[in-house]
């Protein structure tokens, strides 16, 4: 028996397929150019568009060029944070390289190819999510379903929308519903879109007093309803969530589909929670969900499938209305959108999309069971056996509950400190576990707190169970950080308030220990020129602070602060210790100061100085011109007189002392007991506090890992008196050696007229100072 003969492929379609592999390859091996070749792109106006090439270019090249304008300077495969595309994200790529090609097809076949795709695609997609009967709009923004289904909600209400216009509309004002959990800027941009007025759009509150915090409180809705029917306008619309955009939660859907169906409203659900539709046990609140009018799906993330369209799931018997909502088409090519869902669903399979977001939900419950053992740390989960978002925050109260806590147990400002810490514990955890994804969300109860979402993520990135392990771990060595930074925070404005030459900033922004000041204390300043001195002050104090050996970070602040020329100190560790950290930070900003004193009147102290020279100068001419008389200037005259008559002149030295800015004679010679005195008494600043080996500076002895035993501390008090007597020993021998010769010299020896001249003895005394 023969067997069938084999289909060839289109050799158009496997050159396309070949094309795609290999450009992926080539964006995605991260293999740069060479080095000559990076150093002659440095070198060139690579960021202004030049002239197209006469002859063109090679596909190498180009990919060569996009693979540069992707990836930018960096050099290390590390530093690029991109999604990661799988296989099924290249059947994704694939689709719109087929839609291009396909859409040259002749008319008929196009329609007979695009129906199909159209069909396959809303038939997997409405069986995955439980969706029955329903129809599907592809479209790239995920607002754009939501839009076409108001305006045939709208048609659908006004028979005479179609001819008349908003005219119709002016009668009876339509009203859309929607939750203030909603992500911001929905409503406005429906209303935009539409033509509507703002007061067509209804914010329902959440509940305040009863059931979750960031559910719609139906009752206060059922009176909206009832008071805007009452008033002539007609109830349009209700957008609900199951998954809210911040913390995950889900609205009461069942009591809500009851409630449109009592008005004759349409119902429109939209959230993550609505992936869960696809796995075998569901949550009953979300199960609610295949009951609306229409919903809103976003496969791309939940799968990791890059560039493929939102999904809207609706049902609706009037094709026509559809037709004039633009929900469908009767141009093929727009019903191309579906092609990249149509392969990717295809290739996953059923098993591999449950997989998937199976995995997710796995990797939300692994992160909420381990965050249960953790002290400090409060969560935020409506449902914790089945949420796929699972949203955190750092609390200092232990005693609050462990979900849905409020904030008014807060003292004044004490909200806004520990919205900062969690704002910095989110940064620090999204940098260091760059593939947990985790961000920060700003919740209107709860505050800032770390979300973790890994439907929206995992896919993309690649998370897995060592990553939420990693994401625990770093957690735990940071919830200590954060509580004494907590504690030391007031501490350290105590301290900075009783140093007269600091001031404490109050911002409660700072995820830190705090921010402080250095005021100059010379108050005869003008305004600008203190406002320079502190400007100059303060950014060489925090030079010098960054350079100390600590574990603080002293820094200038954000980007955009409010606050200038100050100090912001970061987060503490157990074995700080304040008072030497606020005493070295007051010190060194006097001895700056001073420094600058000194420096700003070293111009003038060299002026006067000068301005005195010259007259001691002056006088000491005048008074060797009376000593030698006339004669002995005139240059002949005077050299024949000296040598007949030597006059045996006087050198008087002179010293110019830039601290008191005088000049001072070098007649006198000091004794010895002077110049100790003298030596003994530089203005050097006192020592700090002693440290130990390994100890860096603000850390207190005994505190934490790194204290030192107290037999190495023993001997190295010991060793230290050692150096600090053989210091003393040294520098009393050096300044006894001026005084070993006159000691020894006889006393005729000593009262003899062989005398040092007075200008050599000024030049021994300058060489001994």
């Amino acid at each position: 028996m023969d067997k069938p003969p084999v289909k060839m492929m289109d050799p158009t379609l496997a050159e396309m397929g070949n094309h795609l592999s290999g450009a992926m390859n080539i964006l995605e091996s991260g293999k740069l150019e060479s080095e000559q070749g990076k150093e002659r792109r440095k070198l060139s106006w690579k960021d202004i568009p030049g002239p197209l090439q006469g002859d063109g270019q090679d596909v190498v090249s180009i990919l060569q060029l996009v693979q540069n304008l992707m990836h930018g300077d960096d050099d290390q495969q590390g530093h690029r944070r991109m999604q990661y595309v799988g296989e099924q994200g290249h059947m994704a790529l694939l689709g719109h390289s087929l839609a291009a090609y396909i859409s040259v097809l002749e008319r008929e076949r196009l329609r007979k190819l695009t129906t199909r795709i159209l069909s396959d695609t809303t038939l997997w997609l409405c069986r995955l999510f439980r969706y029955e009967n329903g129809s599907a709009y592809y479209h790239e923004d995920d607002r754009e379903g939501l839009l076409k289904v108001c305006r045939l909600v709208i048609n659908a209400h006004y028979e005479e929308y179609a001819t008349e216009g908003f005219t119709v509309l002016s009668s009876k004002h339509p009203v859309i519903y929607q939750s203030a959990a909603c992500r911001p800027g929905l409503g406005q941009h429906l209303c935009s879109q539409l033509g509507l007025p703002l007061s067509s759009l209804c914010i329902v509150p959440c509940n305040t007093m009863f059931g979750s915090l960031h559910q719609m409180d139906v009752a206060l809705l059922d009176k909206l309803i009832k008071d805007d029917r009452e008033s002539g306008k007609v109830p349009l619309l209700l957008i609900a969530n199951a998954g809210t955009p911040g913390a995950g939660h889900t609205d009461k859907l069942s009591r809500l589909k009851e409630l449109c169906v009592q008005y004759n409203m349409w119902l429109h659900v939209e959230g993550v929670n609505l992936a869960t539709l696809a796995l075998g046990q569901i949550s009953s609140t979300v199960t609610a969900a295949t009951k609306c009018d229409s919903m809103t799906l976003t496969p791309g993330p939940w799968l990791g499938l890059p560039a493929v369209p939102a999904v809207t799931l609706y049902r609706h018997e009037d094709p026509a209305l559809s037709l004039t909502a633009g929900l469908t088409s009767s141009q093929p090519v727009e019903k191309l959108r579906a092609l990249p869902l149509w392969l990717s669903l295809q290739y996953l399979g059923h098993d591999g999309i449950v997989e998937r977001i199976k995995h997710a939900s796995q990797l939300s419950q692994q992160l909420l069971e381990h965050l249960k053992t953790l002290a400090s740390i409060k969560t935020s989960v409506e449902d914790e056996l089945n949420s796929p978002v699972v949203v955190f925050r750092f609390s200092q109260d232990n005693s609050a509950p462990s979900s849905g806590g409020s904030v008014e147990g807060y003292f004044a400002g004490e909200r806004d400190i520990i919205d900062a810490l969690n704002r910095w514990l989110g940064e620090q955890l999204a940098q260091q576990v760059p593939l947990s994804g985790v961000d920060v969300v700003e919740l209107e109860d709860e505050g800032t707190c770390v979300r973790f979402s890994p439907l929206m993520t995992a896919a993309a990135l690649g998370t897995q169970e060592n990553d939420v392990a990693a994401l625990v771990e770093k957690l735990g060595e940071m919830i200590p950080v954060l509580c004494c930074t907590l504690r030391f925070r007031q501490d350290f404005k105590d301290e900075v308030l009783q140093q007269a030459s600091l001031s404490y900033i109050e911002d409660l922004s700072w995820p830190g220990l705090g921010v402080v000041r250095y005021e100059p204390r010379n108050t005869d300043l003008d305004e600008d020129k203190r406002q320079q001195s502190v400007e100059k002050i303060n950014s060489e104090l925090l030079n010098k602070l960054m350079e100390l050996d600590t574990d603080l970070e002293f820094s200038c602040g954000p980007e955009f602060c409010e606050e200038t020329n100050c100090i912001f100190i970061g987060m503490a560790t157990e074995d700080l210790d304040v008072a030497e950290l606020v005493e070295t930070i007051g010190s060194v900003g006097r001895d700056i100061e001073e420094s600058g004193k000194l420096l700003e009147n070293m111009t003038e102290v060299v002026r006067r100085g000068i301005q005195e020279a010259e007259l001691q100068l002056q006088k000491a001419n005048e008074e060797k011109l009376i000593e030698e008389g006339v004669l002995r200037q005139i240059p002949l005259v005077g050299s024949v007189l000296n040598w007949f008559s030597p006059v045996q002149a006087s050198v008087k030295g002179r010293t110019f002392n830039l601290a008191e800015g005088c000049l001072d004679s070098t007649e006198p010679v000091y004794s010895i007991k002077a110049q100790m005195n003298t030596e003994a008494s530089p203005d050097s600043p006192k020592s700090s506090t002693k440290r130990f080996p390994g100890q860096k500076l603000f850390r207190r002895h005994g505190a934490g890992s790194d204290s030192i035993s107290d037999t190495s501390s023993i001997s190295h008090l010991e060793e230290s008196f050692r150096e600090t007597a053989q210091v003393q020993v040294t520098d009393v021998e050096e300044a006894e050696v001026p005084q070993e010769n006159p000691a020894h010299i006889p006393e005729d020896t000593a009262s003899s007229d062989q005398r040092v001249p007075e200008g050599q003895e000024t030049e021994s005394v300058d060489n001994l100072r």
